[in-house]
């Protein structure tokens, strides 16, 4: 299931990274011998495209095997099966060669524990840029200072060591670090995630300014559907290892056809609590499925209401919702009628709800 449109030859650059059919699986060792028992299904077969100079986000609740599809992308979890290429090379082609962290890199959630606690910001940045010989040595210093610059980092701040910063700041100098290698490609996993409202708004712009300006592709990690709302192109929703739904952010937001994505929308605090929400029928009930012991029909059956005998047969195979353009889903009931007058009497749109506080409704870039 594509979760972004794939170019076509001779349409424009090639996608920023393609996914085929891919899988993670990690053994499961117990007894004193750490013998292998089993094998957790962590991402279970699937297929999307980050087209170039866009944000994708990959949306769900822990556990749904976001987080280790990126770390996939950029070769930092082991591939069961599947392809990935990065702007048109296989992946394991690049990491033979040496050459896939000039394409593709990725700023983690917790960045204290990313970087370096014993080198100045400065120092880290600037041994990045001459491992990688990204600037001349003479230049090395002055391409740390327009680094920092660039995502809005006094100049200061560069002597000081990881625990003098704040969380905003040492994410700007994580991302600064990326950035250092003239990536292509970046998988940013919940980078804003333990970040003040007001920070993760200066955040998003950052983001978003990147994309536009350096030329970078996002794949962009969260699991809060506010913060998505704000910075997508494209969504993706992932529950236990597969892709549920996908499609453009604003038809995905006004016209979620799938229980899961009314569910996750449903727990999006509302201003007064003693209302129900929209989509409050359509919640989770279950928690998501053993990665050890996969189900053998629809992973969300256990928390779907319109569960039926259908989806504990077989997983519903992947389809392009009707009337829409690249908008897929996968749910062996989403056109029955009584699923669509339900979820559509609960549609929980968010097309109304104000922006953070430091995102001052920009206009979102449409990718090319």
């Amino acid at each position: 299931m594509n979760a972004a449109g794939t170019s076509s030859p001779g349409a424009g650059p090639p996608d920023a990274v393609s996914v085929t059919d891919l899988k993670v699986h990690f053994p499961i060792r117990t007894g004193v011998l750490r013998r292998v028992t089993g094998t957790a299904h962590a991402v279970d077969g699937v297929s999307f495209t980050v087209p170039a100079r866009s944000i994708v986000t990959i949306v769900g609740e822990s556990g749904s095997g976001k987080t280790t599809t990126g770390r996939a992308l950029v070769g930092l979890s082991p591939i069961a099966s599947g392809r990935v290429s990065v702007h048109g090379r296989a992946l394991e082609e690049l990491r033979r060669e040496g050459a896939l962290p000039r394409l593709a890199q990725i700023v983690h959630q917790d960045p204290y524990a990313s970087l370096n606690p014993r080198m100045t910001i400065r120092a880290m940045i600037r041994e990045v840029v001459s491992v990688h010989r990204t600037a001349p040595r003479e230049r090395a210093g002055e391409r740390v200072g327009e680094l920092l610059a660039r995502v809005g980092l006094r100049p200061e701040l560069a002597d000081r060591y990881p625990h003098e910063l704040s969380g905003g700041q040492r994410q700007r100098a994580a991302i600064a670090r990326a950035l250092a290698v003239e990536p292509r490609f970046i998988v940013c996993d919940e980078i804003v995630s333990a970040l003040d409202v007001s920070i993760q708004g200066q955040i998003v712009n950052l983001l978003k300014d990147l994309r536009r300006d350096r030329d970078v592709s996002f794949l962009f990690i969260s699991h809060d559907m506010s913060v998505v709302r704000h910075i997508s192109d494209h969504v993706i929703v992932m529950y236990g290892g597969l892709i549920m739904e996908s499609g453009p952010c604003d038809e995905v937001f006004s016209s979620p056809r799938h229980p899961y994505t009314h569910a996750l929308l449903a727990a999006v605090p509302v201003p007064d609590p003693r209302a129900p929400g929209p989509g409050a029928g359509t919640r989770t009930r279950a928690e998501p499925p053993d990665p050890a012991d996969p189900l053998p029909g629809c992973r969300f059956q256990r928390s779907c209401a319109f569960a039926a005998e259908i989806c504990r047969e077989g997983p519903p195979p992947p389809a392009v919702a009707a009337g829409t353009a690249g908008h897929t889903l996968a749910c062996h009931r989403a056109d029955s009628p009584d699923v669509r007058a339900a979820l559509s009497g609960t549609s929980p749109s968010m097309s109304g709800q104000r922006r953070p506080p430091s995102s001052p409704s920009p206009e979102r870039t449409t990718a090319p």
